[in-house]
């Protein structure tokens, strides 16, 4: 296995999409990275040397990109930033609700969870 920013990638893929397993990295920024440091996009992870994840690992660190721990850290300050300065992003994320302005009336089941019912039960009338 080849570890790239604290990260197994798999060793049959293309580095190309191999890199993409890292969080922070896409493809766009994967295709970056392998042109600057100068490796073929089409070799897998399993025919990569220890120099060529030394320069990946290098390339990564030259070009400033935060990826996995940096990266989530950086993410969640944001949102906790947000709910601190009670700002309507700040307050969505706080209520558990889309934060970019989708319609909650009959989707965001994902954000909201299992369906909760609301309502007034019938009442069972009773014989005098």
């Amino acid at each position: 296995m080849a570890r790239i920013a604290g990260v197994d990638v798999p060793v049959e893929k293309r580095i190309e999409v191999a890199l993409t397993y890292v969080y922070g990295i896409g493809r766009t920024t994967s295709k970056k990275i392998l042109d600057e440091s100068g490796i073929d996009l089409n070799i897998r992870t399993k025919d990569l040397s220890e120099a060529d994840l030394a320069k990946i690992r290098s390339k990564i660190e030259e070009l400033g990109i935060r990826v996995e721990g940096e990266l989530r850290r950086n993410v969640t300050q944001n949102i906790r930033r947000y709910m601190d300065i009670k700002s309507y992003r700040g307050l969505r994320h706080k209520k558990g609700l889309p934060v970019r302005g989708q319609n909650t009336r009959s989707n965001a089941r994902t954000r909201k969870g299992k369906k909760k019912t609301v309502g007034g039960q019938k009442k069972k009338l009773t014989k005098k």
